[in-house]
């Protein structure tokens, strides 16, 4: 399949679509404010170590402590004997560190000391001895060849250990050797930086967003890279003749009249990816929540009838949300615990046949994904490994009105919290006039269906109740105002 990569750049972000048949089935945002930290190794500073929980916070310079679990720690983990972590750090102490996950919400990032180093078609581990293989490529045969074809290329007196990239598998043996000698390079450059610097702070930073995307998505049958800055374009090529000789000839300078994203709709693509309601194609649809601790897609026939009876019809929905399932959380960069509810289908083959799809579909992903099948509710049980933040929280934040629930009390409701605190009100304070400040619609029902209610409460009282319109407040919100 042929596929597109669409660059947009702008002073304050850069946005990188990746276009295949003419829809987008990636997305990534990286802003001048809040670059991206994954990739980015620290000299940090041990501030808390946990025995209890086999973690330490670790100081790098960010405005929250960095979390280092036992498990990404190299010198706990060597040849198969497990430390405890308390042996092998203490608070104040320094050390390298690499940034594994981006912070999200009100955790800091995820560290390791174990550090690894990411090429074209290889990834560098100078810490260690080991030869392996990306887990995309599932042969072993050509898992195995691969392994024997790096250690042909390698140096004699190599020092660290490699892993083969998926890109790796149509590489030549001069493209590996050039990919080792530039990781070896880096590797020296980060060791004389921690050198000159033993302070807490940025050792080394990864490359920026475009030059990631032409290192690590551009493929045999990636068609064009079409950029809409001439010097984000001449960076690119650049970098490319040096590390990415391949890609040269698809990067192109777009100069069109309308934005490169909305040739491509790119832009209506990111309105829909921050909905929660998707639209099939069939006429059924998906409805995703994201919380805290998981993320749920509920799958819905809609005004879909087409097939021979009920069990097709949900059968040809199922394996469309299938498809797009798998492509919405590409999009969406969701992560974690992901709950899927598909239609219930009572044929034991309908739902191996939507399970198999939806696996196929979510190949695609970079991201590591394991599938647990349909649970004994129905339910296809998934994870997906979150390394930052979804698209929603990067584009978002939670509605002031609602605060986050995604629903506000009706009018009568908070008429009816309005007039019981007034009643608080005239047993705790003494005044001559209580004034109810509201939005236009509460008022208005205190005035027409409610007004009765206020009368009564304000003999009851005996005192007046008046009425004022705060064009600024929310449904929900409203004061009470001692005369």
């Amino acid at each position: 399949m042929s596929e597109e990569i669409l660059i947009n750049v702008t002073p304050q972000e850069t946005r990188v679509a990746v276009v295949e048949q003419g829809v987008v089935q990636d997305l990534h945002i990286e802003r001048a404010s809040s670059l991206g930290l994954v990739g980015n190794i620290y000299w940090g500073t041990v501030c808390r170590v946990l025995p209890g929980m086999q973690s330490a916070f670790v100081e790098i310079g960010l405005s929250r402590a960095a979390f280092l679990h036992v498990a990404d720690v190299f010198e706990c983990n060597i040849e198969g004997q497990e430390k405890p972590i308390q042996e092998v750090l203490h608070e104040g102490q320094q050390l390298m560190v690499q940034v594994l996950k981006e912070p999200i919400g009100t955790k800091g990032a995820r560290l390791t000391t174990q550090i690894s180093i990411a090429g074209r078609f290889l990834v560098y581990l100078p810490q260690q001895e080991h030869i392996g293989v990306s887990q995309r490529i599932e042969d072993e045969a050509e898992r195995e060849a691969l392994k024997n074809r790096l250690l042909t290329v390698l140096p004699e007196q190599r020092q660290g250990g490699y892993i083969m990239r998926t890109m790796s598998e149509t590489a030549t043996d001069d493209e590996l050797r050039a990919d080792i000698g530039y990781l070896q390079k880096v590797w020296l450059h980060i060791q004389e930086q921690a050198q000159r610097s033993n302070e807490t702070g940025l050792v080394f930073k990864d490359v920026n967003l475009p030059k990631r995307i032409l290192r690590d998505f551009v493929r045999e049958d990636t068609q064009s890279i079409m950029v809409d800055s001439r010097e984000t374009l001449q960076s690119l090529l650049e970098f490319a003749e040096l590390y990415a000789s391949s890609a040269l000839s698809k990067l192109k300078h777009y100069q069109g009249d309308r934005p490169l994203f909305d040739l491509y709709q790119v832009e209506a693509e990111i309105n829909r990816a921050m909905s929660r309601k998707v639209e099939l194609k069939s006429g059924g649809y998906l409805i995703f929540d994201q919380t805290e601790a998981m993320t749920t897609v509920d799958v819905n026939t809609g005004g879909f009838v087409s097939g021979k009876n009920l069990a097709d019809t949900i059968f040809k929905t199922n394996l469309e949300a299938s498809q797009c399932i798998a492509r919405q959380l590409r999009l969406r960069n969701l992560g974690g615990i992901i709950i899927v509810d598909f239609i219930d289908m009572e044929d034991e083959s309908h739902r191996e046949a939507v399970l198999d799809e939806f696996q196929r579909a979510l190949a695609k992903d970079r991201a590591r994904i394991s599938v647990h099948g349909f649970s004994s509710l129905g339910l296809v049980e998934m994870t997906r490994k979150r390394t930052r933040e979804s698209l929603a929280h990067l584009l978002c934040e939670p509605c002031p009105c609602c605060r986050g629930r995604g629903e506000l009390k009706t009018a009568q409701t908070v008429c009816y919290e309005i007039l019981r605190e007034l009643l608080r009100h005239a047993r705790q304070f003494s005044a001559k006039e209580y004034r109810v400040l509201a939005s236009a619609k509460v008022i208005s029902l205190l005035l027409e269906e409610e007004s009765q209610s206020l009368a009564n409460l304000s003999d009851f009282i005996g005192k007046p109740v008046s009425l004022q319109i705060e064009k600024e407040y929310a449904q929900e919100s409203f004061d009470i105002v001692l005369m």
